[in-house]
C-alpha cells in the first residue's frame, strides 16, 4: 500500500480537529488516519469516490437529503 505522506493524520489530530481533516479530504479526496503508527482508517469523499457503488434509489436519497439540508429554512417557510 502506497500512501502519500501529506494524506496521513494521527488519530489524535483527527479527533481534536476533524474539520481540518475534512478539508484535507476535500482537497485530496482521501486521508489515512493512523493509530499506533499504523494505517487504521481511510476517510474519503463519498461523493467523488468511484469504489462505492450505489443504486439509483440510494443516489436519489443521498442527493435529496443534501438538498433538504441545504434549503431547510426555505422548505420550512413554504410549509407554513
Amino acid at each position: 500500500m502506497n500512501i502519500n505522506t501529506e494524506q496521513i493524520v494521527p488519530i489524535s489530530e483527527a479527533n481534536q480537529n476533524f474539520s481540518r481533516v475534512a478539508r484535507m479530504v476535500d482537497r485530496a479526496g482521501e486521508v489515512y488516519i493512523f493509530k499506533n503508527n499504523k494505517p487504521k482508517y481511510r476517510l474519503i469523499d463519498i461523493e467523488n469516490d468511484t469504489t462505492i457503488e450505489m443504486t439509483d434509489d440510494e443516489k436519489i436519497d443521498f442527493v435529496a437529503a443534501r438538498i433538504l439540508r441545504k434549503y431547510r429554512r426555505a422548505f420550512e417557510e413554504l410549509a407554513k
